[in-house]
């Protein structure tokens, strides 16, 4: 339990670490209308967090996103783009679980390996599935490619659901800001269309 705990605890440090630079960069482009983002993802953000699935809130975040003023053209290409590349919370979990399960065995890495392993789940975390554990096949491939014992995975199985909601939630803050962001630079963020 110990374990978990501290498992669970500099997780969501981590994962609280990387929204504050998302935010503080999407408010240094986006400026006073960075909230209004917020408020207008915040249903998409609630439902990847309780379904631990980005692909579920596909539809209403492009819907969403449009509203805000993001031309359809834009959001159409940055967003299906952004759920293969752009993986925040996926590529820095795996990182986390793949050192936390070497530690778990005793197994110092030093920070060459560790910058290797970072790299190669860069390039690994491309593609994959939008869908609830997919990160756990890459996290074991992974532990086999470094010489870390691969049935490691079963310590992290017991907690991976929770660490799945924020890092699921935090892909989504990713591409919301990404959609946005390429919207402000190509002069197609429009203001909101006020409903009735």
């Amino acid at each position: 339990f110990v374990f978990y705990g501290k498992y669970l605890l500099y997780f969501i440090s981590g994962i609280a670490i990387l929204w504050l630079i998302l935010l503080l960069v999407g408010f240094i482009i986006l400026g006073k209308r960075l909230p209004q983002l917020l408020k207008a993802i915040f249903p998409p953000l609630i439902i990847a967090f309780s379904t631990t699935s980005s692909e579920a809130v596909f539809p209403k975040l492009t819907e969403e996103l449009e509203k805000f003023g993001c031309k359809d053209k834009i959001v159409a290409f940055i967003l299906p783009l952004g759920y293969s590349f752009n993986l925040d919370g996926s590529m820095m979990y795996m990182t986390f679980a793949s050192i936390a399960i070497a530690q778990a065995y005793n197994i110092h890495l030093d920070y060459g390996t560790q910058f290797t392993m970072l790299i190669v789940l860069m390039l690994t975390s491309k593609g994959i599935a939008g869908v609830p554990r997919a990160s756990l096949v890459v996290v074991t491939a992974t532990c086999a490619m470094f010489n870390i014992p691969p049935e490691g995975i079963a310590l992290i199985l017991p907690i991976d659901h929770f660490c799945d909601m924020f890092r699921t939630a935090t892909n989504v803050l990713g591409n919301a800001l990404a959609t946005t962001v390429v919207s402000k630079w190509e002069n197609a963020l429009e203001n909101p269309v006020e409903t009735v």
